[in-house]
């Protein structure tokens, strides 16, 4: 595809459905899912209250899922605890990444090769179809638009902050600064010729999953996009993704411990202290708790896939996700809070010690002897300095 397209292109379907139908969740009525949707070109169309026939295809294949695979699957639990087993979760062995594959295998082998049976198309009552025949008749009939996009539709659809563009400092998004050498140039520290509800501001784009960077868009070449750095991170080495939540995490623990910090630089100690918690690392997959491993898992996911999302530029590389494993998420954070122990200790100026003189070569033992700092060629009649 990247071949055809001449270009390298982002992660995405090749073609944008026309119309998403949805509940009224909270995920699917937030502001950034609407705006993406919109910048898509899609037509939302909530479902009515209760009404769950207006949603059949996503309730009948979850009802598929279910009575076809799922049940099937050690560690099932069900809708009913009559239909558990005694122990669901001590028979659960599938990791996060193997369940995905395995649905992703079973809807590629069994469910888009099933037969309909009776819910085989009106204008084919006694022919034999599946999902995948029917997606081919739906192109041969109308054809397929081919919409190939470009990698720079990852940053079009990420949430957008207006805000001023501080001297020297950069950018404040929810809580943390950002700041690049490319904002101390004269043109970003005027006000911006947008006008409207955020007049005079700039516009940063975020992505929840991963807070170390945010991207802003230069207004001559829009096709550019400058990364900012949050200024907490070091100058070298990584420091793990962290997420929406943790951020959240590490202001309130910062208003907690009552730190008022002067740079987020600061902050980093705090980050990396809430990052690695105070469980020890080998506690984490058996004794930590079902909800603090779940979040931790989560965040470990997102920040994978936000590295996968985001274009890899030659000149400028991304910055490295945190690996899924506890494992080798217990040795970033490890090295992590090694490297600021370590820079912390080198900024650190030691005061010059000096031995003191002996006892012999005191000003006590001779009150007539000049100090060594004393200059030579000293007039005799100024007076002398006593101990």
């Amino acid at each position: 595809m990247a071949e055809f397209a001449g270009h390298e292109v982002a992660a995405l379907p090749f073609f944008t459905p026309e119309t998403v139908t949805t509940d009224h969740g909270g995920p699917y009525k937030s502001h950034e899912l609407v705006s993406a949707e919109r910048e898509l070109g899609c037509n939302v169309l909530p479902a009515r209250a209760l009404r769950p026939t207006d949603k059949f295809a996503v309730e009948r294949a979850f009802s598929a899922f279910k009575t076809l695979l799922f049940e099937h699957l050690l560690g099932f639990t069900g809708t009913d605890v009559a239909d558990r087993g005694s122990d669901p979760e001590a028979d659960a062995v599938l990791t996060f990444s193997q369940m995905e594959h395995l649905i992703a295998t079973w809807i590629v082998q069994v469910w888009q090769a099933r037969e309909l049976g009776e819910y085989a198309p009106a204008w084919g009552p006694g022919e034999r179809h599946s999902p995948n025949s029917l997606f081919a008749a739906a192109m041969q009939q109308g054809g397929f638009s081919l919409r190939i996009p470009e990698p720079e539709l990852y940053y079009r659809l990420l949430r957008r902050h207006h805000v001023k563009i501080h001297p020297r400092r950069g950018v404040k998004i929810l809580g943390l600064w950002y700041h690049a050498p490319v904002l101390d140039e004269p043109r970003y520290l005027l006000p911006s010729q947008r006008g409207g509800r955020h007049a005079g501001k700039w516009a940063v784009s975020s992505d929840r999953r991963d807070r170390r960077t945010v991207f802003f868009q230069d207004p001559d070449d829009h096709q550019v996009w400058h990364t900012l750095r949050w200024n907490g991170l070091p100058p070298e080495g990584e420091v793990p993704a962290f997420s929406d939540k943790s951020a959240a995490d590490l202001l309130a623990e910062a208003r907690r411990a009552g730190l008022a910090p002067r740079s987020d630089a600061e902050l980093l100690p705090v980050l990396l202290k809430l990052l690695g918690s105070v469980t020890p690392v080998a506690a984490w997959p058996s004794q930590a708790g079902k909800k603090d491993r779940a979040a931790r898992s989560r965040e470990h996911t997102r920040a994978q896939a936000a590295a996968t999302d985001r274009p890899q530029p030659d000149a400028v590389p991304a910055p490295a996700a945190m690996p899924q494993p506890w494992e080798r998420h217990a040795q970033a954070v490890r090295a992590a809070v090694d490297a600021d122990r370590r820079r912390r200790r080198e900024s650190a100026e030691p005061a010059a010690l000096t031995a003191p003189p002996l006892l012999e070569e005191s000003l006590r033992s001779n009150l007539f002897l000049l100090p060594a700092h004393a200059p030579v060629g000293q007039a005799d009649d100024e007076p002398l300095e006593n101990t």
